[in-house]
């Protein structure tokens, strides 16, 4: 059985991810977002009480508020960092892609990082994830995919009830609804949905209701009403 425990980290509100599989000494840490080390320390205050060590860290995609506390795990944890290359630069630009964010120019990031690519299989903390590549809200954004706990980890590509914003470097808003039309919505709708940002959410419901999936639905030229 896989478990999930999902904590919210710095000031945008990202999900960060840990799962582990019953019997496994070992986790998987996705999106580690924590801005500070209050944040860290709430981490690493759960693995101890679960007697749990990550061993690898998986990236949705390369914006600064999924990458946060990476350089932070990295310091105690020697684990393997996977993104989809294509958004190296997207990580490298740091908050620059984030137009009005002043306060946070300095968040670039350099540390190495393991390519992935659609179809590829990483198999961590006990857990095999499937990598589906789901660009549009960046270059290089991917979801993992566990068809064996009906669990997808959609990153800043689908949320409950709203998709990924397209107006940031790298975006497209085209390139994202196909993503999200042609990989996502046809996995089984039972499949449960964690997203990189709110709350927990199924494809059924989002197939359903999420009214940005409704035909006619594209959006006015500059409206930014979707989640980051």
């Amino acid at each position: 059985m896989l478990h999930t425990r999902i904590f919210t980290f710095n000031p945008l509100g990202t999900n960060c991810i840990v799962s582990w599989a019953d019997n496994s000494p070992n986790c998987t840490v996705v999106d580690p977002g924590m801005s500070s080390e209050e944040g860290l320390k709430e981490l690493l205050d759960f693995f101890e009480v679960h007697s749990l060590t990550p061993d690898a860290i998986l990236l949705t995609h390369g914006h600064f508020d999924h990458v946060w506390g990476v350089e932070r795990l990295l310091e105690r944890f020697e684990v393997p960092v996977y993104m989809n290359p294509l958004d190296k630069g997207i990580l490298a630009n740091g908050a620059s892609a984030f137009r009005g964010m002043q306060s946070f120019k300095s968040m670039q990031h350099n540390f190495p990082t393991k390519d992935i690519a659609d179809g590829d299989t990483v198999t961590t903390g006990g857990t095999a994830w499937r990598v589906i590549t789901t660009p549009g809200h960046t270059p290089g954004g991917v979801c993992f995919y566990s068809a064996e706990n009906n669990l997808l980890l959609s990153g800043d590509t689908l949320f409950a009830g709203s998709i990924g914003r397209t107006d940031l470097e790298g975006g497209d808003y085209d390139i994202l609804m196909a993503s999200i039309k042609e990989k996502l919505l046809t996995l089984p709708g039972p499949t449960d949905v964690i997203p990189g940002h709110g709350q927990p959410t199924s494809i059924a419901r989002e197939g359903m209701y999420n009214p940005f999936l409704e035909p006619f639905n594209e959006p006015m030229e500059n409206d930014n009403s979707s989640v980051i």
